[in-house]
C-alpha cells in the first residue's frame, strides 16, 4: 500500500489510522532518511493506542517502553526504538528487544530498522517513508511480509 502524505498533520493521523487496526506483537519497521517523518509517524500510532507520554525519538537511550493507558486495550505496552547508532541487531538483542519483540500486549516500534535488518520477525511491517518535492509531501509504502 503507497500512501501520499502533504504535511506533518497527515503523516500524524496516518499513523493513528495504523493504531487503529494494530491487535497487539507487531514489529513495525520504519525506515527512510534523517527527517523523513518516522517519529511524527510513529507519535501519530502512539496516540492512536492511547499513550499520554509525550513521544520522542530515542536516539541516545536506543529504546523508550510506554505504557498504553486504557485497561480494556490488549495492548500495553509500545516500545520504540532508534537503530540509528547501533552497529548490528546484537546490540539491540544486548538492550533486551526480544523482551518486547512479538508480545501479544506490546507493539515495537524501530525507527532505522534496515540497520538492524536481520533480527526482525518474519512477519515485520515494513514501512518506507520518503520525503517528496516539497518540504511537507512524503510517500509511505507499507508492506506486511
Amino acid at each position: 500500500m503507497e500512501i501520499i502524505t502533504l504535511s506533518e498533520k497527515q503523516t500524524l493521523n496516518l499513523g493513528k489510522k495504523i493504531a487503529k487496526q494494530l491487535d497487539g506483537g507487531e514489529t513495525i519497521a520504519l525506515i527512510g532518511e534523517l527527517g523523513a517523518g518516522k517519529t511524527i509517524f510513529t507519535k501519530g500510532i502512539a496516540i492512536g493506542l492511547n499513550v499520554e507520554n509525550i513521544i520522542t525519538s530515542p536516539t541516545f537511550v536506543l529504546m523508550k517502553i510506554y505504557p498504553i493507558n486504557q485497561k480494556d486495550n490488549k495492548i500495553q505496552i509500545l516500545c520504540h526504538v532508534d537503530a540509528y547508532r547501533l552497529k548490528s541487531g546484537q546490540d539491540l538483542i544486548d538492550i533486551g528487544i526480544n523482551d518486547y519483540l512479538g508480545q501479544k500486549n506490546t507493539v515495537t516500534i524501530i525507527e532505522w530498522a534496515d540497520r538492524i535488518e536481520e533480527i526482525l520477525p518474519i512477519n515485520t511491517i515494513f514501512v518506507k517513508i520518503k520525503a517528496g518535492s516539497n518540504e511537507n509531501k512524503r510517500t509511505v509504502k507499507i508492506n506486511n511480509n
